[in-house]
């Protein structure tokens, strides 16, 4: 059985490691309440499921422009990803 070189190993473990924040922003894009969204950068989008918006909809939050105060937020009800029309 041969071995791999110390290496490959090192490349595996560096790669996984760097996917594991993309994974954990994606998990972060939908919330409950728009309160939970903190720190919403320009041009970001996050989903908030407060049930606000009509059935087979999700609000949508997004980081529209700057202002002298930090990031102004807009939001519109949108089409809930996966569901049929």
């Amino acid at each position: 059985m041969k071995k791999l070189p110390v290496n490959y190993l090192t490349i595996l473990l560096s790669i996984s490691l760097a996917l594991l924040p993309v994974r954990s922003q994606a998990l972060q894009n939908q919330v409950s309440r728009e309160q939970d969204i903190v720190n919403l950068q320009l041009g970001q989008r996050v989903m908030v499921d407060d049930g606000t918006c009509p059935s087979g909809q999700i609000k949508q939050i997004m980081g529209a422009r700057m202002s002298a105060s930090g990031v102004v937020r807009t939001h519109k009800c949108i089409p809930r990803p996966g569901s049929k029309k």
